[in-house]
């Protein structure tokens, strides 16, 4: 997964995930991010160099919005957020055969909870 935007126009933007599917004995080169914090932020000098790459095995829902994979896995005994991340987590399979689901072990169903955050809705209708 990318760390940061690359080269926008081709796609390669900060959350994009690829897959590395063989080598062929050519070099592909990876700009190096440099990072320097200023003096205000550390006491002394700081310099750091990272590959802008990580390894992935799974990413978020929100990060997951807007590509299209072949195979999904869904853990779903915490709740989603809102029905809106599922439907995004469900359609990014290429084929419906190829998501699998963890439900929790002591619900007997396939269906999920809409949770609702009284607090944040009784902090919304008190500002108002």
């Amino acid at each position: 997964m990318l760390l940061q935007n690359l080269d926008p126009s081709h796609g390669l933007y900060d959350g994009t995930c690829m897959l590395l599917v063989g080598g062929d004995n050519n070099i592909v080169l990876i700009p190096q991010m440099s990072l320097d914090a200023n003096k205000e932020e550390f006491p002394v000098p700081l310099h750091c160099r990272q590959f802008p790459v990580c390894l992935t095995f799974a990413m978020t829902i929100n990060k997951s919005q807007g590509q299209s994979v072949q195979h999904v896995g869904l853990d779903l005994r915490t709740h989603v957020f809102s029905y809106g991340q599922l439907y995004v987590a469900l359609s990014c399979c290429t084929h419906p055969h190829n998501i699998k689901v963890i439900f929790p072990q002591d619900q007997n169903s396939t269906k999920t909870t809409d949770v609702v955050f009284t607090e944040v809705l009784r902090g919304l209708i008190d500002q108002m």
